[in-house]
């Protein structure tokens, strides 16, 4: 395979499992018992955690599934000190519940936000492999 279509699956790959464990800390407030640092670094990797201790504090989690639709990578630039990737993709909310830690009942969520949105994500290709540095939602749907 060419070298620049083999860093683009790696990115995406690393960018989906970044998201299976992401979905997984949703579930339990937490990242404990997750393997989200072998796929994120910070800042990313500080917003998580920040996202997570919110949930903790409100004693809430989420049940349900995500989906990352079409994650495209829209540039990779691999001839750099450290090379990066941006990814475009879809990210599907709209089976994700948020519940109430306790009692597992339903928290009501505003009626208009979104569910379906794109987000762009930013990786860099580290000793290690491709971890992701940014994942910025964009307020437009997909």
């Amino acid at each position: 395979m060419d070298p620049t279509e083999r860093a683009k699956t790696d990115a995406i790959g690393v960018y989906n499992a970044y998201w299976q464990q992401m979905q997984l800390a949703y579930t339990k407030a937490s990242t404990d018992g997750t393997d989200i640092k072998k796929y994120a670094v910070s800042p990313v990797l500080n917003g998580v955690e920040d996202e997570m201790k919110s949930l903790r504090n409100a004693h809430r989690i989420v049940i349900g599934q995500a989906a990352v639709g079409n994650p495209t990578v829209t540039s990779i630039q691999l001839n750099q000190k450290v090379p990066s990737a941006s990814i475009t993709s879809c990210l599907d909310v709209s089976r994700w519940d948020m519940v109430d830690q306790a009692t597992k009942k339903k928290v009501a969520l505003p009626p208009e936000r979104r569910t379906k949105y794109v987000t762009l994500a930013t990786l860099e290709r580290w000793p290690d492999g491709w971890k992701v540095i940014k994942d910025d939602p964009q307020d437009r749907p997909c």
